[in-house]
């Protein structure tokens, strides 16, 4: 297994997060499979994996729950290479014992091997469907999990419900030999990366990504060509990457969400999203878009 994240990523599908990086190790299923017996545990900590340190590096806990103590059931998710999974929840205050190192899931270095991360980035995606689906969305009773699926019914309303992944654009706008970059307030200093939003009613992908580049940054956009998505599971999306071509406009931040938007080349960008994004990727790639 991988012990870091590598230095580039072939195609979107590769990247972290996506399941292709972690199915040689884990295969997915439903909490009603749960085969019974001593497994891994796979414990989210806000954030943060909870790992131990084994023989071969930071490795997820077995055995018995390590924790001290906890009031939530664990979840059966599926066999991590070859044992069971079960997902554990951790609360902010909880004591934690010392031979659980915290790693925090959107590091720029992660400590932890691709498929691990991966994994807990799936967990996550799962807290986040069972935190939400406690009850009916249509009459408010309480809901059950559906038998093999992780779907659940609403047994007053008889509606079913299953898990809901939130459609984002991203993209990767070329002007001659520049590309268009965008800062939020809240990353990390000086870092920069593309214009991103999510889907509204009614939109295809492309007529997001047109109007997202508009709404914040004043600039439109043509010939928009898809080049493909990563799982990003803060707390359930899915990023679809674009590439687009400069039609009009002048840099105007026409909303809050950004604080700077500008024209770089790629002999004189600014820092970057971390390469285990799509933002990254996209912007790695700029260079096969630029005119000749």
């Amino acid at each position: 297994m991988k012990m870091n994240l590598v230095d580039d990523y072939p195609t979107p599908v590769d990247l972290p997060f996506n399941r292709a990086s972690l199915d040689a190790d884990f295969q997915i299923a439903t909490p009603d499979q749960d085969p019974g017996g001593n497994g891994v545990w796979l414990l989210l900590y806000g954030m943060n994996l909870l790992t131990v340190e084994g023989a071969g590096g930071l490795q997820l806990p077995e055995g018995e729950s390590p924790l001290l103590t906890s009031k939530l059931p664990p979840i059966y998710i599926g066999q991590w290479q070859d044992r069971p999974c079960r997902l554990l929840p951790v609360p902010p205050d909880t004591e934690l014992l010392p031979q659980l190192y915290k790693q925090h899931l959107r590091a720029v270095e992660p400590k932890v091997p691709l498929p691990m991360l991966s994994l807990a980035g799936v967990g996550q995606m799962i807290l986040h469907w069972e935190q939400t689906s406690r009850y009916c969305g249509k009459c408010g009773e309480k809901m059950i999990r559906l038998s093999g699926e992780w779907g659940k019914e609403c047994r007053s309303c008889n509606t079913h419900h299953f898990p809901r992944i939130h459609p984002c654009v991203i993209g990767l706008v070329i002007k001659g030999d520049e590309v268009l970059l965008a800062r939020k307030s809240e990353w990390a200093d000086g870092r920069y990366g593309l214009v991103a939003g999510f889907v509204e009613f009614g939109e295809c992908l492309e007529e997001a990504m047109a109007r997202e580049v508009l709404e914040e940054t004043g600039i439109e956009i043509s010939n928009i060509r898809y080049l493909g998505s990563q799982s990003w599971p803060f707390p359930s999306q899915l990023m679809c990457g674009f590439v687009a071509d400069y039609a009009g406009g002048e840099i105007e931040l026409r909303d809050n969400e950004l604080v700077d938007a500008k024209w770089c080349k790629l002999d004189q960008l600014p820092a970057l999203p971390p390469k285990r994004s799509i933002a990254r990727h996209l912007i790695d790639r700029a260079g096969e878009f630029l005119p000749v």
